[in-house]
């Protein structure tokens, strides 16, 4: 398999899309890794799992009628394998294992058939201390942006995913880029004021336009670069409530065709005006966790 990602929006020709077959029993408090869990836990809404199976399934369909190469990964009993992007990401032809939290470590085991088929010399560990997860990680071209949190109190956030390290570790492996790194908001209670990943406040979309939540950067200044660097007049804003509701991790199959929940009607309207097409497919209950389509696709191959 020859690996090719160089942006979020080129036409996607294969992805690992995750599964929610054999989630196992609703975690404890102590067991979720994020605030909007520990809501539906606590309010007995927790989503079930056929409920995320046929929400996942819908995107593989979707994903299957523009001919994208599917892999799913192999199912582990009682364990969610959900979201693939947090696991891994590409960038170029480079495979880089993320440095998660340690309860998921088999997740990347599951995908073994997938790595596989890559180049050894193109696969990449990074160093233990160097934390990172694929959802606070986007190729831009000649740009890498990486979503982190920088404070003394990173460990006392167990939404903060990505540190300083990681970003240093990203410069090493690709000089020629130049990384761009985003300070985020980050909450271990309250789930409107945690932005967890880069994807849950920011996606580029379409040719140069971007979907954006000013409230999930802790720098108005770095949020403030991101405007100027699509133009305001291609920026698309949400609101805390939308975000909350995961507004800005729909996903791309190219520049022309996106993957969004159905219930998104006013990005959605916003997305066709912009000439793009929306498949729509019900995500609602996967969001539930924190997580939506970005969060559940590892892609592999980008024309």
């Amino acid at each position: 398999m020859n690996l090719h990602i160089k942006n979020e929006t080129s036409k996607l020709k294969a992805v690992v899309l995750g599964t929610a077959e054999s989630i196992g029993p609703i975690p404890t408090l102590e067991e979720a890794y994020d605030p909007k869990s520990k809501e539906h836990i606590i309010a007995g809404t927790y989503p079930k799992e056929e409920d995320m199976v046929k929400e996942i399934e819908a995107v593989a369909a979707v994903l299957k009628k523009y001919d994208v190469e599917v892999y799913r990964p192999k199912v582990i009993q009682d364990y969610n394998q959900i979201f693939t992007r947090d696991i891994a990401f590409v960038i170029d032809d480079k495979f880089i294992k993320s440095n998660i939290l340690p309860d998921r470590d088999q997740e990347i085991d599951a995908i073994e058939h997938v790595m596989k088929q890559i180049k050894p010399e193109n696969i990449i560990t990074l160093p233990r201390e160097a934390h990172i997860e694929g959802g606070d990680v986007m190729p831009m071209g000649d740009y890498i942006f990486v979503g982190t949190y920088k404070g003394k109190d990173y460990r006392d956030f167990i939404t903060a995913r990505t540190n300083l390290k990681a970003v240093e570790e990203l410069e090493k492996i690709f000089p020629e880029k130049k990384v761009i790194s985003f300070s985020l908001k980050k909450s271990n209670s309250i789930a409107k004021d945690n932005a967890l990943h880069l994807d849950c406040c920011f996606q580029p979309v379409g040719k140069n336009k971007a979907i954006i939540y000013k409230g999930g950067f802790l720098i108005e200044e770095e949020y403030e670069w991101l405007i100027n660097f699509f133009g305001r007049e291609n920026v698309y804003e949400i609101t805390r409530d939308e975000m909350y509701h995961m507004n800005s991790n729909i996903f791309s199959i190219s520049e022309d065709v996106v993957i969004s929940e159905k219930g998104f009607t006013r990005l959605n309207k916003w997305l066709r005006e912009q000439g793009i097409t929306v498949e729509e497919v019900p995500y609602a209950e996967i969001a539930k966790q924190e997580g939506l389509l970005r969060c559940s696709t590892l892609p592999l191959i980008r024309e």
